[in-house]
């Protein structure tokens, strides 16, 4: 390195960017034009070795200290994705974001390090995931989270709603009937990404349920002339009363007299607030 100028203009700068004001201040140095000398007379041969090995010293302790992290900034993998690698990625991910299952129709997908290029996180296709661009922009560079593992096509294990037949299917939900309903034709309404929580679906699936509800209302209206009303809604989290934790949908068909006092309606969840009149 003492032969390779750009290191040696490298160093210089930042000396003189820090290191030498702070001795200046001191008085530990001098500078004349370019030049910086220790402000100390002839040292003896024997000065110069103690100098030498208390600087040492210090040099050793701070790496016992840091360890390999000092030089991290250095092992940072800056190699670029390339198309081959982002198509693969995509691909595996049919096009969606692993974390909330959005499209690049609702937001455009990026293709994101698993563990950061910040905590030494390779280029490669084992480390990357497809983030759609609201996901990626708010995850933490320090964040190691690999979301491939909430997405996907598998069918959950456990979850009753995939284990019956469904009724109705579009691209990204699917109908079922509800195993203990409130009423003839009570319809659960289900994602097909499994998620617990109502509002980590993306808006491309709630069109997809509300699509399913429309077809799902007209087609039990046709069939039961006597239905004259709905109640639809989500139970999200267990003290809404949710027992299956995969966001659900129930289409509850609604006729005159089926209970003494409709009045309230949803607002029957907490019973004593129900009538409010």
């Amino acid at each position: 390195m003492s032969q390779d100028e750009s290191q040696l203009l490298y160093y210089e700068k930042r000396i003189k960017e820090m290191p030498a004001k702070v001795l200046q201040r001191h008085g530990v140095i001098t500078k004349q034009d370019n030049l910086l000398s220790l402000s100390v007379g002839r040292l003896t041969l024997e000065q110069k070795a103690e100098l030498r090995k208390i600087c040492d010293q210090k040099l050793q302790d701070f790496i016992i200290k840091n360890g390999i992290s000092i030089w991290d900034y250095r092992l940072i993998d800056n190699k670029g994705i390339n198309d081959v690698l982002r198509f693969r990625v995509l691909k595996e991910a049919k096009g969606r974001c692993a974390l909330c299952g959005a499209s690049n129709k609702d937001f455009p997908l990026h293709i994101d390090h698993i563990i950061p290029r910040s905590k030494r996180g390779k280029t490669e296709y084992e480390n990357l995931q497809a983030l759609c661009e609201k996901c990626n922009c708010t995850k933490g560079d320090k964040d190691d989270t690999d979301f491939r593992q909430y997405g996907g096509e598998e069918k959950p294990v456990g979850i009753p709603f995939f284990e019956k037949e469904w009724i109705l299917e579009n691209e990204n939900a699917f109908a079922v009937l509800d195993g203990y309903p409130v009423s003839v034709g009570h319809t659960l309404i289900c994602p097909k990404r499994s998620f617990a929580d109502l509002f980590d679906a993306s808006q491309k699936e709630i069109d997809s349920v509300w699509q399913l509800a429309n077809i799902r209302k007209k087609h039990l209206v046709q069939k039961d002339r006597s239905i004259t009303g709905f109640n639809f809604g989500v139970n999200s989290g267990i003290a809404a009363g949710q027992t299956v934790l995969h966001c659900h949908f129930h289409l509850i068909p609604r006729r005159n007299g089926d209970t003494k006092n409709p009045t309230g309606g949803v607002r029957g969840v907490i019973p004593e607030k129900m009538n409010y009149r």
